[in-house]
């Protein structure tokens, strides 16, 4: 069954050699070549202002330079985003990123008072976290817990729906062979036919 796919790269650095461009491509590829509608955005070539107050996210409107983002993530029903891990976590251009994009109104809903709780406006769609970092995966997984990236997965992806998010973690990237980064992109081209 054809799925809709968008592919965020959250790699600031807008170098074409970037590990993580070449993954979200080898997914991007084979999930076209399996007949999925596939939407690619950069992160590193948008214009991501900061949030500052509470009130800006509340009541203040997305950014014309996101706006084309933030339908396309609407537009989604499969969320795959590649990015590296900086200091444990997301890199901050992409939680900035984030936070522009799943708003109110978009993402989610406030209750209605004497309701519970917020409700989640983009239910029905699934998210792949691609994550290359410098230690071993395993590593990050059992001593670190995943820390950021769960913090992610369950702090914003599954408030606003989004679930089940999956999650490849790809480790020592910096030294790993050119057999090795072929494997992670055959990996990426069997994840991106199967469109999860």
């Amino acid at each position: 069954m054809s799925r809709r796919i968008l592919i965020l790269i959250g790699h600031p650095d807008p170098s074409p050699d970037r590990l993580c461009r070449a993954l979200a491509s080898a997914y991007a590829e084979a999930a076209e070549s399996a007949g999925h509608a596939v939407r690619k955005i950069d992160l590193a070539s948008l214009d991501i202002p900061f949030l500052r107050t509470m009130q800006e996210f509340e009541h203040g409107s997305i950014p014309d330079s996101l706006r084309e983002a933030a339908d396309a993530v609407v537009w989604a029903e499969h969320l795959v985003f590649v990015f590296p891990l900086w200091l444990g976590t997301v890199p901050a251009m992409l939680k900035a990123f984030l936070e522009q994009v799943m708003r109110p109104g978009t993402a989610f809903a406030y209750p209605e008072q004497g309701e519970g709780f917020a409700k989640s406006l983009l239910r029905g769609r699934s998210a792949r976290l691609i994550v290359t970092m410098g230690m071993p995966a395993a590593v990050y997984r059992i001593w670190f817990l995943s820390h950021g990236i769960a913090g992610m997965r369950r702090g914003i992806l599954n408030f606003v729906g989004i679930r089940p998010v999956r999650e490849t973690l790809l480790g020592m990237v910096a030294n790993a062979s050119d057999v090795k980064r072929a494997s992670w992109l055959e990996q990426m081209q069997r994840l991106g036919a199967r469109a999860v």
